[in-house]
């Protein structure tokens, strides 16, 4: 950990100090519950894999879809800091409530979990974007930095809680997980000074009364939830719907702008759609080949059996190993005036996504009668993967706070998890396909997975190669910003 600290420094604001840190234990929270939950509810409530992986998309879904509300929350009401405070500690009690093994407390747990990550997520990476004037070369290293934290605490929470939850007894890490987000509070209110007031409340909305009519409107938004969770039928309709009204407010919004922001709307629009079809193969990862982990994959080492929930933290592993690399490889193309523009990187992104079920379809075909193969060949899987987030997820991070006009950024930093979310749901989807495929018992063999990775393969390499052809098309919308 002191190493991963003292990346910050490099000339970057001070406040990316306290963000990275406490972003860290945000995503330790989050990370902890997500290695866990699927295995959770598949265990607990007898669904099955299918089902619990669809409840798992929902949930990650909703995390996500909440956050343009939290962005709206911070714009209009509370500002990015006091939106940070309370999502957090309401993302502290949702862990909490979620050690009671009931219906009600499981389903009402998550809801706590979703409106306070919607809350969180958007205005912090919206801090980050605030530390830095238009124009900062340093904003992109920024982003990369501020994600290295997020994958410091991706790691951990899988090895703590994943071993707690899986030796201990399921509650045990979500407490676990609890205790990871209070400590991230603390950071948080205890290096607010260091931010010089960005992110702060809104002129006209000082005191105590936005706080109050925001935990009143959020703790609504947890009721009509914990209803969704329990009409999952409904999901599909729902997200479609939302990411819908989102494209018709931005586009409509657009058309309202001057040329230049018009077209950069329009630009960024484009930019979420492919977020979206990224989101729904990569997060896989802590449904479908979570599952896949547990019941397909050799994880003995010198007569050890290794947590399937602690797969969880190679993503975060590589990335900050290669994050480094990223940040050293944009700053050198862009002196040379190479950086590849924000369209091309997603289109590069998405690749990955192809070759890393690939590997994948390949170690299963080469397993025989065998019904699990060497986890080196899951382990590629999510370091190919890993490569594509990088060049998806800080970038499009950064891209949203340069795009987006001044009096929007809340705003269109919640489109952009909107589309997340709806990549999120996507994801299940396809995860609960791979769980059906495993008949009554809902475990699924390893040509289950070959039949749903193969098309999911080929669709990567089919829209990763469209977006490449299109993206000088989409630069000119983007007018200069790299």
């Amino acid at each position: 950990m002191s190493n991963a600290a003292a990346v910050p420094s490099q000339g970057h604001p001070p406040g990316l100090y306290m963000l990275f840190f406490a972003e860290m234990w945000e995503r330790f929270c989050y990370y902890g519950m997500r290695a866990l939950l699927a295995f959770y509810v598949a265990s607990t409530f007898a669904t099955g894999e299918g089902g619990a992986a669809l409840t798992y998309g929902a949930y990650t879904s909703l995390v996500y879809a909440t956050g343009i509300l939290g962005g709206w929350a911070a714009d209009r009401m509370l500002g990015a800091q006091r939106a940070v405070i309370v999502g957090g500690i309401m993302m502290a009690a949702g862990e909490f409530v979620l050690m009671v093994p009931t219906e009600l407390c499981f389903k009402g747990g998550l809801a706590l979990m979703v409106v306070g990550c919607g809350l969180f997520k958007p205005n912090i990476s919206n801090i980050v974007g605030k530390l830095y004037t238009p124009g900062d070369p340093r904003r992109d290293q920024g982003f990369v930095i501020f994600y290295m934290g997020i994958n410091l605490g991706a790691f951990v929470a899988p090895l703590i809680c994943g071993y707690v939850g899986e030796t201990y007894g399921w509650r045990w890490g979500f407490m676990c997980a609890g205790i990871g987000m209070l400590l991230g509070m603390v950071t948080f209110m205890g290096g607010l000074g260091r931010l010089q007031g960005k992110g702060g409340v809104p002129e006209g909305k000082e005191g105590m009364g936005p706080i109050v009519q925001v935990v009143v409107m959020w703790t609504c938004l947890a009721a009509a939830i914990y209803l969704l969770l329990g009409k999952q039928t409904w999901m599909f309709t729902v997200m479609s719907s939302l990411m819908g009204a989102v494209v018709v407010v931005l586009l409509g919004i657009a058309f309202t702008r001057e040329k230049v922001e018009r077209d950069r709307m329009i630009g960024l629009t484009i930019l979420l759609f492919a977020n979206m079809f990224f989101w729904a193969l990569f997060e896989q990862a802590g449904s479908s080949l979570n599952f896949f982990a547990l019941n397909c994959t050799d994880r003995t080492i010198f007569g050890w059996t290794m947590p399937a929930s602690w797969f969880q933290s190679v993503n975060a592993v590589c990335i900050i190993a290669f994050a480094p690399v990223f940040v050293q490889l944009w700053k050198k193309l862009d002196e040379s005036r190479k950086n590849p523009s924000i369209p091309v990187k997603f289109g590069i992104g998405i690749l990955p996504l192809g070759l890393g079920f690939g590997v994948l379809i390949l170690g299963i075909s080469m397993a025989g009668d065998s019904k699990t193969i060497p986890m080196l060949w899951l382990i590629a899987l999510y370091a190919l993967h890993t490569l594509g987030e990088l060049c998806i997820s800080p970038v499009g991070l950064s891209a949203m706070t340069k795009l987006a006009p001044p009096s929007m950024s809340g705003m269109v930093m919640g489109a952009w998890f909107m589309s997340i979310a709806v990549g999120n749901y996507s994801a299940g989807l396809l995860a609960e396909a791979v769980g059906s495929a495993g008949g009554d018992g809902g475990v699924a063999a390893l040509q289950d997975y070959v039949g749903v990775y193969s098309p999911a393969m080929i669709a990567s390499f089919g829209v990763g190669v469209f977006f490449l052809i299109i993206a000088p098309l989409v630069n000119k919308l983007l007018h200069g910003v790299r």
